[in-house]
């Protein structure tokens, strides 16, 4: 018996000192590929590189029932502006340490080394899976057409992320 699709529920967050909704292509793009899949995106929003500001949104969110997924776009590199993985990291119940390493392996083959600039990482907190990207458009199609796509799919095998979703909570 083959499952059904079931669509999740996901957040996009962009962090940037200089995005809008008119200039935010990476944000854009997850958003297009998400819904192009057949989820549905709850909520889009854009903040500044700021740990508190960022850290707040995510809280909200993974305290939201209705969220499955919180996707985040930029604050993944080394500057001292980026602060992505700082800011959400201490909200992980479980980190998803094969995430970062698989998208790094991935963006290896499209931009070489400087993949090793890139701090992305996924986890759990409150039942909500967190995914953070890099803020370029290509990383974003690359952690969603590689990774997401597939995890974000109660169809993919041998496993993925929704069939999870039912027993994040357990005790």
């Amino acid at each position: 018996m083959n499952p059904e699709f079931i669509p999740v529920n996901i957040a996009i967050l962009t962090i940037s000192d200089t995005r809008n909704f008119d200039t935010d292509t990476s944000g854009k793009v997850l958003e297009d590929k998400a819904q192009a899949d057949g989820h549905r995106i709850i909520e889009r929003k854009i903040v500044p590189d700021d740990i508190y500001q960022i850290r707040a949104v995510v809280s909200q969110w993974i305290a939201d029932s209705a969220v499955n997924v919180v996707i985040t776009t930029g604050g993944t590199g080394l500057t001292g502006r980026d602060g992505t993985p700082e800011a959400v990291k201490v909200l992980f119940d479980k980190e998803i340490e094969g995430f970062g390493e698989l998208f790094r392996s991935l963006s290896y083959q499209v931009i070489k080394t400087s993949t090793v600039q890139s701090r992305a990482i996924a986890g759990l907190a409150n039942g909500t899976f967190i995914f953070c990207l890099p803020g370029s458009s290509g990383a974003c199609r690359t952690g969603w057409d590689e990774i997401l796509h597939d995890q974000l799919d109660a169809r993919h095998k041998p496993c993925n992320f929704v069939d999870l979703m039912p027993r994040l909570l357990e005790k």
